[in-house]
């Protein structure tokens, strides 16, 4: 999956997490694609090592930066869905 997909599953849930829809929102699928994001992360820095030409270098590191943006936004989403409190169970 791609950068832009993962961020666009990212803005998905806390589109859901403004609206009060935690319910929806499985801790295990934020956790899938913080995972997939780290090993893009990973991924990007060996390509950046690895390139020589200096214009797809900054490409990479401007790719990285973003990532690196995403990793945090995952990690500040599962944290908040971990800390939400239960819904009340109607009766």
């Amino acid at each position: 999956m791609g950068l832009k997909k993962l961020a666009e599953k990212l803005a998905d849930y806390k589109e859901r997490l403004d609206l009060g829809q935690t319910q929806e929102i499985k801790p295990n699928h934020v956790e899938k694609v913080l995972k997939k994001l780290r090993s893009k992360v990973t991924e990007l820095e060996a390509d950046i090592s690895e390139e020589d030409d200096p214009d797809k270098k900054e490409r990479l590191i401007r790719k990285l930066s973003v990532a690196i943006e995403q990793v945090a936004r995952a990690e500040w989403l599962l944290n908040e869905i971990h800390t939400e409190p239960e819904p009340a169970p109607s009766s």
